[in-house]
């Protein structure tokens, strides 16, 4: 039998079925999934030393188990010594087995090692999607703090199917995202 991650396979057995019950879908294929998982991390630093990118890339790639990518800048800026094409930034896209086994260590083990940890913010985009800002990449297990000469935040944003905001929501409620002031029924 194939393997199927943990947090995949509790979608599908729980977490349909509650939201189906929730929002009183008549089909499984109207209930909200996870689309994707993107990380992204701006290195504005990056312009001053080249060996910066080139260390965020490397951690990033080793947070999400899938090669991370330069991002690049659009266009001039002089006052910040940027010129067209210099690398700016790391990003990865999530997808499938990969996107639900990042989220399963996420909430169980990255999130918990936040120093004063209370749960994360409740506001969604307006489209059913969520913005994690993380304020350091050492909370991580993957990431050597002995080896980090510079703490650096990221974005971790969760795409979903969602029509409404509220859907999204009940939808990440249900994954499992340690969110502030939810009461679980």
């Amino acid at each position: 039998m194939a393997y199927v991650p943990t947090l995949k396979k509790r979608y599908k057995e729980e977490i349909i079925p509650a939201l189906m019950k929730e929002f009183s879908y008549k089909s499984v294929m109207q209930v909200p999934r996870l689309e994707k998982i993107v990380l992204n991390q701006g290195v504005g630093a990056a312009i001053a030393d080249k060996k910066v990118i080139e260390v965020a890339t490397q951690e990033m790639t080793m947070i999400a188990g899938q090669s991370a990518v330069q991002t690049v800048s659009k266009k001039d800026i002089s006052n910040f010594k940027l010129r067209k094409k210099m690398p700016i930034g790391v990003r990865v896209t999530l997808r499938r087995d990969r996107m639900y086994e990042f989220l399963d260590r996420l909430i169980a083990v990255a999130l918990p090692r936040i120093r004063d940890f209370r749960g994360i913010e409740s506001k969604m985009d307006g489209n059913g999607n969520y913005t994690l800002g993380v304020p350091e990449q050492i909370i991580f297990p993957e990431i050597n703090i002995d080896k980090v000469n510079k703490i650096n935040g990221m974005n971790i944003t969760f795409v979903t199917s969602a029509d409404s905001d509220e859907e999204g929501f009940a939808l990440l409620r249900e994954i499992g995202l340690p969110f502030k002031n939810v009461k679980k029924d």
